[in-house]
Parts: structure tokens; sequence; C-alpha cells
């Protein structure tokens, strides 16, 4: 598809400028639409594309107001560099370098060809930008739902995994062995949830301007809503996998009760398959879809049923030991503002996608 257009936004290129453009500001239109039509997003493109003829219109005024003032000289760069320094902020240092290069680049073409040469070539370059845009909204506009929708699965299943394995680790009594394990991948969760968030987006940008949303075939996009969600989970996580890591390298013997983590791995195990449950692909068919979001509940109302129990031992102080209860509090804590989380997700999962 992207040779497609690519190709298709070339001929148009050329076709437009073949009967007025010099030959060499033929290929520079060619160029300008290749650069606008491989845009990963309409939104992003039609951007660029303004940026761009902006960039180059003030690059071109520029070198011709120079040439007219010095004619086409060494001092014609430096006070073009002079100008562009001095009149443009710090927060546009990219326009003015921009529109500086532009003004370099045209100050060369006007010394080895007349002055119209120089403004045929902006114009070309515009032209072409501007017919690399239009192909690139109306010609199969590109989407990013998809991968969007993948990162938010392969997030949510990392999360589940890694709650599950925490889960059976406590459950085997194997926290003083895994603990920093466990910490370094609830960690590492910060950098996939960055990755996921760049997806997520790029996918929302990519349904702006787009002429598919107005045939109706963008589908659902809660992948936003997904990401905050997921994004409060993970935070949880970490939570949860540093106290067992403190509590873990503790020396004054504020461990954990065997009743107490014997029940929170069944609860963490209970939230892991909820996420897992959630990141499960839908199928395409509706029974699919109600399927998933079936488990998906279904494991959390068993979750949030243990963790009304547990919270009950926890109070009565069943289960605390007095040299430990803030370990506890910490613990229930976390896990609790991670199913209120995963609640939202559940909220947010129902549109069908």
């Amino acid at each position: 598809m992207h040779v497609l257009k690519s190709l298709i936004a070339a001929l148009l290129a050329w076709g437009a400028t073949v009967r007025w453009l010099p030959a060499q500001d033929q290929y520079l239109a060619v160029a300008g639409a290749l650069l606008m039509v491989n845009t990963s997003t309409v939104y992003r493109s039609v951007n660029r594309a303004l940026h761009s003829a902006f960039t180059r219109i003030a690059g071109t005024s520029l070198a011709l107001l120079v040439v007219w003032l010095l004619g086409s000289a060494v001092g014609a760069v430096a006070a073009v560099l002079a100008i562009t320094l001095v009149t443009a902020g710090r927060r546009a240092s990219d326009d003015r370098l921009q529109i500086a290069s532009s003004a370099v680049l045209t100050l060369a073409a006007a010394a080895a060809a007349p002055v119209d040469h120089a403004i045929l070539a902006a114009i070309g370059t515009v032209l072409g930008g501007a017919i690399g845009m239009t192909v690139n909204a109306l010609v199969l506009p590109p989407l990013h739902l998809a991968q969007s929708d993948t990162a938010i699965r392969d997030l949510a299943r990392s999360m589940g995994v890694l709650l599950c394995q925490i889960g059976g680790g406590l459950r085997e009594r194997r926290a003083l062995d895994r603990a920093d394990v466990w910490l370094e991948q609830a960690r590492d969760l910060e950098r996939l949830v960055g990755e996921t968030q760049q997806h997520v987006e790029e996918g929302q940008e990519s349904l702006r301007w787009n002429t598919r949303c107005a045939l109706g075939r963008c589908g659902s996009a809660a992948h936003s809503e997904l990401w905050h969600a997921l994004h409060g989970v993970s935070f949880q996580i970490r939570g949860i996998a540093r106290t067992l890591a403190d509590s873990a390298d503790d020396r004054g013997g504020r461990r954990l009760g065997p009743v107490f983590l014997e029940r929170y791995a069944e609860l963490l195990e209970l939230a892991g398959d909820a996420v897992e449950a959630f990141a499960a692909p839908h199928g395409p068919k509706p029974a699919d879809q109600d399927d998933a979001r079936e488990r998906l509940r279904g494991a959390l109302d068993r979750a949030q049923s243990w963790h009304d129990a547990m919270t009950d031992l926890v109070g009565h102080g069943t289960l605390a030991r007095p040299d430990a209860w803030h370990v506890y509090g910490s613990l229930m804590t976390d896990l609790e503002r991670l199913l209120i989380d995963l609640g939202r997700t559940d909220a947010h999962a129902a549109p069908a996608r």
C-alpha cells in the first residue's frame, strides 16, 4: 500500500508540474510528494505540509530580500544567518534552522541561475507536498488502532503474568529468593507503559481528519482510557513488589504471617487472572467478546470478595502481627487501588472492537 500510494503521489506531482516547471524543479515536487504521502497519519501530514510550506516560503522570501539588497555573495549568507538568529526565539530554533537552510539553498540557486528559478523551485516543493498530503488523506489513510490494541493487550498480559508469578511465589514461600526479581520486573513495567503510550497516542492521532471515520470505518477508540487504567495498575504492582522486597530484606523480624501470605497469594493470582482475561484477544463474534468480558468480570468479583474477607480479618487483628501491621496495610491498600483500576479497565472494555 505504501508503494502504491507513493507511486500515485509521484505521478500526480510529475504530471502537475511537467508543463510549466524546469526538469530539476519537477524532481523537487516529486520529492515533496513522496515525503508527505508516507507520513504516518493524516493529521501529521497536514501539519508537516503546512510547516514545510511556511519554512520554504519564508526562506525563499528572506533570500530574495537579501539578494535584492546585497546581491549573491558571501555577505548574503552572513546576513541570512544574522536575521534568522535575531528574529526567532529559543523555542523556534528548529523553524529558524529550516528557514535559514531554505534561504541558503535559494541563494545557491540564485547564484547559478536567474532568481525566477529559485521561486519556481519553492513553488514546486510546496505543490508536491500538497499533492502528497492529499493522496495520503484520500487513498486509504493510515490507521494505527490495531497496533494500539496489540500494545494495550501486551501490557496487560505482562502485568497479569507478573501478578500470577508473585502469587505463586508467595504460595511456595519463595518471597526471600524472588522478591528482588519481582521488584525489577515491576519497575520494568514503566518502560512497557511508556512504549504503549506512544502506540496509543499514534492511534488516537491517526483518527484525526481521517476520511475513513467519515465513512464509519474507524471502529472504537477507547485505548486512551484503557491505557490510563493500566497505568494506574502498574503503580500498584510496583508498590506491592516494593513492599514485599522491603519485608524480605527486613532484619528486624517484621515478617508476614503464613496465613496472610497464603490468602494474599490467592488474591494476587485472581487479580492476575482478571488482567490476563482482559488481555485475551477478542474474537470476531459478539459471543466471544461477551465471554471474555464475563471472565474478566468473574475474576474481578472473586478478587473483590477475597479482598473484603482479608480486610475484615486484618481489621479484627486475626492475621496482623503487632510488628508488621504497616506492611499488611500497605499491601492491602495497593491491592484495593489495583482492583479499583481494574474496575475502570472493565468499564472501558465494554465497547466491541
